[in-house]
């Protein structure tokens, strides 16, 4: 048989099983049983955070009878979209004025099954200017047994007249501990292991977005290991090796810029990019800064327990006005790297920069203290 990806395998099937987005399907639930169900909605954010699914499963609800359930067959269609109440269209693709003629016309006749039909119009921003307006009228007043329900990543492109025949509900980015708990849950029954800190991560590099992180949990999948760890993950995407960054770190506290070159010409004949160096520096630069100023039990931080412990002594080395200055300059330099004839050149002045600034820390705090009339003693770091 053709292999499922997991995105698809493990979509939610009810409201209760929805991630991230229970606010949303609490209240579609209630209006659903107060008979307050509106003639459109519209569903904004970004990819991958669950419009298309809580699309479907307001559409299963809608069309499930009060005094039974759907059949399996019936709501495995609607499920997949390709339920003949439930019809779906991608306006990425059907955009034209011709495509929205053709909806309303099909608008008339009555569902097959279920007491209403549900058009749910993915991307809607991508129809045209004359595709929206002949669709105005309608979606204000369109027959009783028809519902609209609009998603969308850039709702800006979806023109005012449209939005306010809708209600909006707005998708905010999966947290990342959701993420996990998820991708834990999915590892389990794959029958697989992982390490902690590849979870974390790969929650991390989903940026909010569910279906990407289960797309990355593929991936690595895909390798036929029955353990997956960092370091898999690291070979297969081609990110900078944790421990070398790690060192890297170091060679900052310590003032040592030699060493940070060092570090910094290893990760690059590993083949890391300069970005993308810059990015994971800031990335773990940012890890510190809320260690630092948070304390170690910190919830802001989706670590591991050695790694947390790890992590939380390198932060002591640090102070956060430090840290912030430090991830001020990663950003300076990317921002300066990308339109260079020399970027390495950029990164290793960044690099060096980096190191010296605890020194120039140490500078400013004896300049501040010679200026108090007090003897020229040890300066304390941790107040420049």
């Amino acid at each position: 048989m053709a292999y499922t990806v997991l995105a698809r395998r493990y979509r939610s099937r009810d409201f209760d099983e929805v991630v991230g987005q229970e606010p949303i399907a609490r209240t579609l639930r209630n209006a659903i049983r107060a008979g307050r169900v509106a003639h459109a909605y519209l569903f904004c954010g970004t990819r991958g955070v669950g419009k298309t699914t809580m699309a479907r499963l307001f559409a299963k609800a809608l069309n499930t009878p009060k005094d039974g359930a759907l059949s399996d067959e019936v709501a495995q269609a609607i499920m997949t979209g390709r339920d003949q109440d439930v019809i779906e269209i991608d306006a990425a693709s059907n955009r034209g004025v011709e495509n929205a003629r053709e909806l309303i016309a099909n608008c008339v006749y009555r569902p097959m099954r279920g007491p209403y039909k549900v058009y749910i119009i993915d991307e809607v921003h991508g129809l045209t200017r004359d595709a929206f307006n002949t669709l105005l009228k309608t979606m204000e007043e369109p027959p009783e047994h028809v519902k609209f329900i609009l998603c969308t990543t850039e709702a800006h492109k979806v023109p005012a007249t449209i939005q306010s025949r809708c209600q909006r509900f707005d998708f905010r980015d999966i947290p990342s501990s959701l993420i996990a708990e998820h991708l834990a849950n999915v590892i389990r029954q794959e029958g697989l292991e992982a390490e902690p800190e590849l979870i974390a991560e790969v929650s991390r590099l989903g940026n909010g977005s569910m279906r990407d992180a289960l797309s990355l949990l593929d991936r690595i999948m895909a390798a036929g290991e029955p353990r997956l760890t960092v370091k898999l993950l690291e070979e297969l995407l081609g990110l900078p090796d944790r421990t070398l960054v790690g060192a890297l770190i170091d060679a900052f506290a310590d003032g040592d810029a030699g060493a940070a070159l060092d570090r910094t010409a290893e990760l690059l004949a590993k083949g890391v990019g300069v970005e993308q160096l810059l990015e994971t520096l800031m990335s773990r630069l940012r890890d510190l800064m809320i260690l630092a100023a948070c304390g170690p039990r910190t919830p802001l931080l989706d670590l591991s327990g050695p790694t947390r412990e790890e992590e939380s002594a390198r932060a002591s080395r640090f102070d956060a006005a430090g840290l912030v200055h430090m991830i001020a300059v990663c950003e300076s330099v990317q921002r300066a790297a990308k339109g260079s004839a020399m970027p390495r050149a950029v990164l290793d002045a960044g690099i060096v920069r980096l190191a010296m600034t605890e020194r120039l820390a140490d500078v400013t705090a004896l300049v501040a203290h010679l200026e108090g009339g007090g003897p020229p003693g040890k300066p304390d770091r941790r107040r420049g």
